[in-house]
């Protein structure tokens, strides 16, 4: 029946969403329990199949560049167990400090709103500029240094000289979003 097969493909994609957004506790006893950390990287303990063994490295690369792991029969972006092992609790969000999203070094891990890890993006592939928040205005042949700012786009001007656009830029990222700002490693 027509019905039934959209109503157990919809349950089955529902299932799978939530695997990968809702917030799962895992304990970091359990956690520590079942890896090891050592240099950014996560290896089994516990032998938990014949494709898990303990001395593994374990995690899979994900499109996004992030590592999953599964544990106790769900799945985990690694470094979240990583900050969870290091500080006991596992937040909303976390950045990573130098942008890279590989890079699971606990010293480049920190706590962050949804919005503050947005400010630490990568420049885009198709920017022109080299910066983060400058752009080119072809109409008026000057480099535009624009900043979201709380949701709203501020405008900080427009310059001949990328140079000095991309130091107003860099200035207003300073005032705006402090440490958080993209710094281009």
């Amino acid at each position: 029946h027509k019905g039934e097969n959209y109503a157990r493909s919809n349950t089955r994609s529902t299932i799978n969403r939530r695997m990968t957004t809702e917030r799962i506790e895992i304990s970091q006893e359990e956690v520590a329990r079942l890896f090891e950390y050592k240099d950014g990287n996560l290896y089994r303990k516990v032998t938990t199949n014949y494709n898990a063994k303990a001395g593994d490295l374990v995690g899979v690369k994900q499109a996004r560049g992030y590592l999953r792991v599964r544990a106790c029969s769900k799945q985990y972006l690694v470094h979240r167990l990583i900050f969870l092992i290091h500080h006991g609790y596992m937040p909303g969000t976390i950045d990573h400090i130098d942008g890279d999203q590989s890079n699971n070094k606990i010293e480049n891990l920190r706590e962050a709103t949804q919005q503050q890890n947005c400010y630490n993006r990568r420049l885009r592939s198709d920017n022109k500029s080299g910066s983060t928040n400058v752009y080119w205005k072809k109409q008026l042949q000057k480099w535009c240094v624009t900043l979201a700012i709380k949701g709203k786009t501020k405008h900080f001007g427009y310059f001949k000289d990328l140079e000095l656009a991309e130091l107003i830029a860099s200035e207003a990222r300073d005032i705006y979003r402090g440490k958080f700002k993209y710094i281009g490693v």
